[in-house]
């Protein structure tokens, strides 16, 4: 039987909350975990500088903001020709503008955003990230700026036709996920080890599905559709296999600059800026 556990753990002025639901007890992470950084001025797109900002932020590059992201997770980050756009880059975008520097988008692995903002390769992760005790070991998280679902695609006729199918007494399903997302860690903790298959993006998750390598596919809905609509045959169940909150993530030295993009975000959400963004991308 499907459960949903709330698990709360607050620190200092980052709140994130995570609602899970799964076959087994899936958690949900307050983060309000700050600390010490240096961090340069920005201004806000009429040019006025965000309240208790220095001269520059803080970034890897001097006037530039440095955004990890795996960009093959469509809406949120997908290339256009040689541009990677989506929710995420513009979102990170507008962020930039506010703190008065150039985005820069460095496309990677999904399982090397943690390791390339903890080691300051770049300043932050945006990816559809959602806050985890793991990763809140190595790296902090922003305020949310989106919601996410994950959902379970399967070929059209599948005897997987909601979510309690793959906790069924006897159920020995092959699930399929993207490897290092949360969708990897639920259905390792719900599924076990043995019967979850890692992928390095969505669409060769997909294409696994296709060819019969896994039974189904666990991914946030929006790329769900996404891939849905680009192969015949699949389809998403109408249960949810999750809930979750999406968040960027920071450097745990660089505090100050964590704290001008929660102030960005915050800024961005009060004036209508990110549900625009987010309503161009999902109807």
């Amino acid at each position: 039987m499907k459960k949903i556990i709330a698990i709360l753990a607050a620190v200092a002025t980052v709140a994130a909350t995570l609602a899970f639901a799964g076959c087994t007890n899936n958690e949900v992470i307050d983060n309000n975990e700050v600390v010490e950084g240096e961090v340069k001025e920005g201004e806000n797109a009429e040019g006025d500088a965000i309240e208790g900002e220095t001269e520059k932020a803080l970034t890897v590059a001097e006037g530039k903001l440095t955004m990890a992201t795996n960009a093959y997770f469509r809406p949120y980050e997908f290339y256009e020709g040689d541009k990677i756009v989506g929710i995420d880059a513009e979102i990170a975008e507008a962020i930039a503008a506010k703190l008065g520097l150039e985005l820069v988008i460095e496309d990677m692995e999904f399982n090397s955003i943690i390791t390339a903002v903890q080691s300051g390769a770049v300043d932050m992760g945006v990816a559809g990230m959602t806050v985890t005790e793991e990763r809140l070991k190595s790296v902090n998280f922003s305020s949310s700026y989106a919601n996410g679902v994950q959902s379970i695609i399967v070929k059209e006729g599948s005897a997987i036709a909601t979510v309690d199918d793959l906790c069924a007494e006897g159920a020995s399903y092959k699930v399929g996920v993207q490897l290092a997302t949360t969708g990897d860690t639920y259905s390792t903790e719900d599924f076990g080890e043995e019967n979850v298959v890692r992928y390095s993006n969505g669409n060769e998750a997909v294409l696994g599905l296709a060819g019969g390598d896994v039974d189904c596919v666990i991914i946030d809905n929006e790329p769900a559709k996404a891939l849905v609509a680009e192969n015949e045959g699949l389809v998403i169940l109408e249960t949810a296999y999750a809930d979750e909150d999406y968040a960027i993530c920071v450097a745990k030295e660089n505090t100050e600059l964590l704290e001008k993009i929660n102030a960005a975000i915050d800024e961005l959400t009060q004036d209508g800026t990110i549900d625009a963004i987010i309503a161009t991308y999902i109807k």
